[in-house]
């Protein structure tokens, strides 16, 4: 999941409203000063406002931030962006290109500074202190943002220019930029009267108050719940490096105990794999997949059912039938209908080896002694799941895991970039940074060493933190006005620590995610654009995960395995016969990982096409998925009280579809370097580079891809990638209506 931040902060809500946004919004920032009279006379007051200073085009002064300087700083922040929007609205010459499109992009640079550093306290350090703020403080720059997007006079000049002929005399580039920026204001409702802009204004305050405490909650019942391993038995069927990690976390937690298990994924899932402690499995699942769902001042349902009811009558407001018909209508997919038909192709397949994989897990449990009446419920999946692999292929994870150092695996994906964007990845210790796991590369162009950006690596869980993986953006390339703007970007993980001074060792899951989140961070390093608004990430959500999701492809290269998957003791490179088993295995379990992330793809969607119905969202979601077919044996990857993709903003609400629709891509742009020279064959990397990571959103994402493949893509290679027969997926047939994409995202992207 990436979480590409807008240009500049307007362009992020904008979208956002229009509706496209995602998890955990970072904004990009250009760094250009503020404007001087008010930036001088701040610079002493608060590190937020004063413009960045130091190496690499100027870097945030993550060390000297305080909670408390977050609400002085964006309502300084605020009153300076609309005595910008004012000027250009009240400009009393004709509205040109220049003076009215380019000025936006000019506008809201302290703001942007300031946003930056917020979402990342919002993402990484969010503590009580800082909670409190944003509580107060998101309805009020949701009602900011109203203001500008519902600025009469301002959105007139924008239509001016867009109608005019001259525009039709600009660069491509900047034709681009006009017709995003125009649509994204009547997306906002630019052209609604007064009373609706009004009641618009509300629901978008509301909906950010109600975002803030779905997140709140999910974080609280994250770090607030944690099962306790209180003796040795209690550590069974982990392997050396989780009792590891068990251990260290009791002790920073100080519980007096064996271990402890913290409720995040990156915990829980290796737990539920091999714990041989059935009872403490299902204890385990239960915490997780309550998160939101337990009563009382942090259950999540009743917000949920608000969310929905403010979104179905804002889609109405801006003229569309339901949420998902809004949401739908700037991407690839174009409608609900393109997307559900993709997500109804493969989630045939995908059930149906359930009921395979279930039959094989009863048969290895009843073998090992379990009841006749055995039933393998979600709790034993992973498990016995591990079991069957380990059985059939002679692949067990825990031997795969030890050649998997996490540190080793970042070199890889540096290797990895420098092969295929020519990019070098040099440490620094020249940039503060807001937690001291946090470390931080210069990118520099491997031929003509000139830097290209800053990467920023935060790899471990902590309290305060969102679980999963994600890409940040914290200033996005550009060159307006002739001045180059290098970005800046990051990553982010949750891996847990193990013993001090020992390798943080990671499943092949985990090293998979790792190089998705990567894939995002090339995106946005490799932006080659002039606008920030159309800069790195900033595409359409059914876009915006297709350069990660490719990525993922280049771990699996003997390559990167022969270099960088080194046993942990004896640093020798994984055996070929253990790469192989990996391969022979690379289909396996695949009903497992379709079913439980296109069935919240699926919920996702039935609760946004719903409309204006009152909906109970636990009654909603077993109702649903009974009558989908949902296996009893597995869960929904993102329960709907814990939904954060779908409801802690409007991010990839009606659209975590969009995974599918990316791996259909991803699974296809592929296939293009196996039917050439190989994963690393140069031509088909500039292909790919030139069409996709370089160009943002200054042309057509379905444009782009063509150019690249030479063709619209096809869904066959996802299908052979699963081994999913093709029976009910048209072979050859191409993914959605083809229909040109209208309206960017400006959001963040994060992991699936």
């Amino acid at each position: 999941m990436t979480l590409s931040p807008s240009p500049r902060r307007l362009a992020g809500f904008l979208a956002t409203l229009g509706l496209a946004f995602t998890l955990i919004p970072t904004p990009a920032v250009a760094q250009q000063p503020a404007p001087a009279a008010t930036a001088t006379a701040r610079a002493d007051q608060s590190p937020l406002l004063a413009p960045w200073a130091g190496a690499h085009g100027g870097v945030p002064a993550f060390d000297k931030i305080k909670v408390a300087d977050f609400k002085p700083a964006l309502e300084v922040a605020m009153a300076e962006n609309l005595a910008e929007i004012a000027a250009i609205a009240n400009n009393s010459q004709a509205p040109t290109f220049d003076n009215t499109i380019a000025a936006l992009e000019r506008s809201g640079q302290t703001l942007t500074r300031v946003s930056t550093a917020y979402d990342i306290w919002s993402s990484t350090l969010n503590d009580a202190a800082f909670s409190a703020v944003e509580t107060e403080m998101a309805p009020k720059l949701a009602g900011f943002y109203d203001q500008i997007s519902q600025n009469s006079a301002l959105f007139k000049r924008i239509e001016a220019v867009y109608n005019a002929p001259a525009t039709k005399k600009l660069t491509p580039e900047q034709q681009r930029l006009v017709e995003v920026r125009y649509k994204e204001f009547v997306r906002s409702g630019a052209r609604l009267d007064a009373t609706a802009k009004a009641r618009l204004s509300q629901i978008n305050q509301q909906l950010a108050g109600l975002f803030t405490n779905f997140s709140q909650n999910v974080l609280t019942d994250e770090a607030d719940s944690v099962l306790v391993l209180k003796t040795d038995k209690d550590l069974g069927g982990l392997s050396a490096s989780l009792r590891d990690a068990a251990k260290a976390t009791a002790g920073t937690r100080k519980i007096a105990a064996a271990g402890v298990i913290t409720n995040t994924r990156s915990s829980i899932d290796p737990f539920l794999t091999y714990s041989d402690q059935r009872g403490l499995r299902e204890k385990a699942w239960r915490m997780f997949t309550n998160r939101g769902d337990n009563g009382g001042a942090h259950d999540n349902n009743a917000i949920i059912t608000e969310i929905l009811q403010l979104r179905a009558e804002r889609a109405k407001l801006l003229g569309y039938a339901t949420h998902a018909h809004l949401r739908l209508d700037n991407t690839m997919a174009k409608t609900p209908e393109a997307a559900m038909k993709l997500m109804e192709q493969v989630w045939k397949p995908g059930v149906a080896r359930v009921k395979e994989e279930v039959a094989d897990m009863l048969a290895l449990a009843k073998k090992e002694g379990a009841p006749a009446n055995f039933k393998i419920e979600p709790w034993d999946y992973r498990y016995y799941a591990e079991k069957v692999r380990k059985a059939r292929y002679d692949l067990d994870q825990n031997e795969v895991k030890q050649y998997l150092q996490l540190d080793k695996m970042r070199e890889g994906m540096f290797w990895m970039a420098g092969e295929l964007f020519n990019f070098a990845f040099v440490p620094v210790t020249d940039v503060p940074v807001y937690h001291p796991d946090v470390k931080a590369w210069q990118v520099n162009d491997k031929t003509t060493g000139k830097q290209i950006g800053l990467w920023y690596f935060d790899p471990y869980a902590r309290p305060g933190k969102n679980s999963g993986a994600w890409m940040n953006a914290y200033r996005n390339q550009e060159r307006m006005d002739g001045k180059a703007v290098m970005t800046i970007v990051s990553n982010n993980s949750n891996f847990v620590k193990g013993k001090e001074g020992e390798p943080v060792l990671i499943s092949w899951t985990d090293a998979t995610t790792l190089f998705h989140e990567f894939g995002h961070a090339l995106h946005g390093l490799s932006s080659n654009v002039t606008y920030p608004t159309l800069s790195g990430t900033s595409v359409v959500r059914d876009y915006v995960e297709f350069p990660s999701q490719v990525l993922e492809n280049w771990l699996a290269t003997p390559e990167v395995l022969n270099q960088f998957a080194l046993h942990y003791q004896t640093g020798k490179p994984i055996p070929q016969a253990l790469v192989d088993r990996i391969n022979k295995a690379s289909t396996f379990n695949q009903g497992f990982e379709t079913t439980e992330a296109i069935s919240s793809a699926l919920i996702d969607m039935k609760l946004h096409l719903a409309g204006t119905q009152q909906i109970d969202p636990d009654k909603f979601e077993r109702e649903t998925l009974a009558q989908m077919g949902m296996p009893s044996e597995l869960v929904m990857r993102h329960r709907t009280p814990q939904f954060s993709h779908v409801f802690s903003s409007d991010g990839y609400s009606a659209g975590y579809y969009s995974y599918l629709w990316s791996v259909v891509l991803a699974a296809d742009a592929f296939s293009a370097f196996t039917e050439a020279g190989g994963p690393y064959d140069k031509a088909v990397a500039a292909r790919l580079r030139k069409n996709v990571f370089t160009v943002g959103n200054t042309i057509d994402p379905a444009a782009g891809y063509r150019a690249f493949r030479g063709r619209d893509p096809r869904i066959d290679a996802l299908m052979k990638k699963r081994g999913f027969p093709m029976a009910g997926a048209k072979t050859g047939g191409k993914l959605g209506p083809g229909k040109p994409v209208e309206v960017p995202p400006k959001v963040p992207v994060r992991r699936k």
